[in-house]
């Protein structure tokens, strides 16, 4: 069983979405720096970023139901 990065999420709105996507389909995951991340506002650096993990055997099913997050957030970085 290994643990892999799923998203990154930008805000406590988009992470509070993806926890009920990810609850609704049973889906098993771990936020790292949950409570950490929002603590200082501000600039997003580093050691502050939330990041969204799931087992890699529900990484593409996870990976699906999260689609369309995961093309809105590439977009805005090439753009």
């Amino acid at each position: 069983m290994a643990i892999v990065a799923l998203i990154e999420p930008q805000s406590e709105g988009e992470l509070a979405l993806i926890k009920s996507l990810l609850d609704g389909n049973d889906i098993r995951y771990f936020v790292h720096n949950e409570h950490f991340g929002s603590l200082y506002p501000g600039l997003s650096l580093p050691f502050n970023r939330r990041v969204v993990m799931v087992d890699d055997s529900d990484f593409g099913r996870a990976g699906t139901l999260l689609g369309k997050l995961v093309v809105r957030e590439e977009s805005d970085q090439a753009g």
